[in-house]
């Protein structure tokens, strides 16, 4: 079982040593580092980055030092990996900064709607029904565009807006179809994450009835334990594991 999705102290994730010690129990057979990068060049996009420390375009070259020390210690494997995120204007940028990096494998994600993180409940609460709606078409139609950009190996999170109960429920049978269609016609592979699935929210990224949706379509996955601690890591694989042959998800390992 390779876990693909995991952070370390490089954005927001506990210190990378005990990541991997963490993935030694849980009996991953590979984990992936996969810290947050931003590479936009709006003053927000800047802020954040200092607010957040998001710096792995700064700093993995001394992250992929220390993944080769740590591949001395383990029999696990380590990917040198980054979730990148990503809006459809700056995909010049992230052409260019990927080129030249090349990471073992790359996630894509839409954190932001509006300018503003999908998470910040405050923001998104202000608005009205049809407001709230028109926001979420507007990730969906982010992650369309992702999809469809082929500059990435898998696509976090997919239903992401589930996750802020100010946006929960606004996804629909029609969104579903929509990212499976153009999953199924792109080299992008979804992940199933379990990032929230031990606190309270406590479902799977895609929840269940997308999930239906994709499989219908033929949609095959990687796992994400998407981890920023040990104990997340552990308790997540558990968690993946059973949801696995629960829901008969065909799960695949990127081909590195």
């Amino acid at each position: 079982m390779h876990d693909y999705h995991v952070h370390t102290n490089y954005s927001d994730g506990d210190f990378m040593s005990r990541m991997i010690a963490a993935g030694e129990r849980a009996g991953l057979d590979g984990i992936g580092f996969a810290d947050h990068c931003n590479v936009f060049k709006t003053d927000r996009a800047r802020a954040y980055r200092e607010r957040y420390g998001f710096n792995l375009d700064l700093t993995y070259d001394r992250r992929r030092n220390a993944i080769e020390d740590e591949r001395k210690r383990t029999d696990l494997r380590i990917y040198d990996a980054v979730e990148m995120d990503y809006e459809p204007n700056e995909e010049a940028a992230i052409v260019a900064f990927l080129d030249d990096v090349d990471f073992e494998y790359v996630i894509g994600s839409v954190h932001a709607i509006d300018g503003v993180n999908v998470h910040d409940e405050a923001y998104f609460s202000e608005f009205t029904d049809a407001e709230r709606r028109a926001r979420v078409d507007r990730y969906v139609e982010k992650l369309h565009a992702l999809i469809e950009s082929d500059l990435f190996d898998v696509a976090a999170h997919l239903d992401l807006p589930e996750r802020n109960p100010a946006l929960r429920g606004y996804l629909d049978d029609d969104d579903y179809h929509k990212i499976a269609n153009a999953l199924s016609n792109s080299k992008t592979v979804p992940e199933l994450n379990a990032g929230r699935v031990l606190d309270a929210y406590g479902e799977f990224h895609p929840r269940e009835s997308f999930a239906d949706t994709l499989l219908a379509e033929g949609v095959e996955f990687t796992i994400g334990s998407d981890a920023h601690a040990p104990e997340q890591l552990t308790g997540a694989v558990t968690e993946l594991q059973a949801v696995v042959d629960e829901w008969g998800v065909p799960v695949v390992e990127l081909d590195l």
